[in-house]
């Protein structure tokens, strides 16, 4: 249900992307709600989005595109998490941060190969080997912690999977109550392209 509706929701926003983009962009009196909204839609929402449409078709050019974004984006949020709280205060920081995000993603600008290609490959390369010493202890700790708490987990499950379902419902619930709104929202966007024009009629 959640997915259906995503998929509805998807061609709307796209349809309209531009001049919502430039309205936030543009409106430095912008609610900091609204513009944290529209960073994680077009950050990670329409991604997602367009990492499905790329594994389904089987693109392995779009594949690469998006899976150089994700490495590049995932640094950042590594980056955001320890500065964030004192970005935040800076005037326009969502509004540059949705700059950010859109310029990331552009076939036009491709941000992320540049990012990618000029400063995380380069710095990758030259770590590789101790991060994957790294890597390999911490799977090899996780195991360790799991082998000898298999009791402890066992006894989690059980909550943990009755709280994903609760929250499955509720979002549920939510979904079909706005479902009628998203129908109307994009009947009437659409409504317009659906005229027939009397070369059509004849």
């Amino acid at each position: 249900m959640l997915w259906q509706l995503w998929l509805r929701i998807v061609p709307f926003l796209t349809a309209h992307s531009a001049l919502i983009g430039i309205r936030l962009l543009l409106s430095p009196v912008s609610s900091n709600i609204v513009l944290r909204t529209a960073c994680c839609v077009v950050g990670i929402g329409y991604p997602i989005y367009s990492s499905f449409k790329a594994i389904e078709k089987k693109d392995n050019e779009e594949q690469e595109h998006l899976l150089t974004y994700w490495a590049v984006y995932g640094c950042f949020l590594y980056a955001e998490a320890f500065s964030d709280k004192l970005l935040s205060w800076i005037p326009l920081y969502y509004h540059i941060k949705l700059a950010i995000l859109i310029w990331l993603q552009l076939p036009s600008t491709n941000g992320s190969k540049e990012i990618y290609e000029k400063h995380l490959r380069p710095f990758l390369s030259t770590h590789e080997p101790r991060l994957d010493i790294i890597e390999t202890g911490a799977f090899r700790e996780i195991n360790n912690f799991l082998g000898k708490h298999q009791r402890e987990i066992q006894f989690l499950r059980g909550p943990l999977q009755r709280l994903i379902l609760g929250v499955f419902h509720v979002l549920k619930d939510i979904i079909q109550s706005s479902q009628p709104w998203v129908d109307k929202s994009i009947e009437n966007s659409t409504s317009g392209a659906n005229v027939d024009t009397p070369a059509d009629a004849n």
